[in-house]
């Protein structure tokens, strides 16, 4: 019987593994503990990251957010003068 390692480590053989729709994850998602969607939110990041193009466009959300604390903190300080 073959075994798989799914996203959280735990290897199960492949006979207990069930298949669900998306419509069935989102639905079952509300009564995961924080730990659990947390996991499984890390695990869709690291997917969305392999793709260069979303990679990217995390990466240029990320630097305009820094810019946008730079100015934020700048204009803090000329006011507080």
């Amino acid at each position: 019987m073959g075994r798989i390692i799914t996203a959280l480590d735990e290897t199960r053989p492949v006979s207990q593994i069930s298949f669900v729709s998306a419509t069935e994850i989102i639905k079952e998602l509300p009564r995961l503990s924080e730990a659990d969607r947390r996991a499984i939110r890390e695990v869709l990041l690291e997917i969305a990251n392999a793709n260069p193009d979303v990679a990217l466009c995390n990466q240029a959300a990320l630097e305009g957010a820094m810019m946008l604390d730079r100015m934020e903190d700048e204009d803090a300080r000329r006011k507080s003068r």
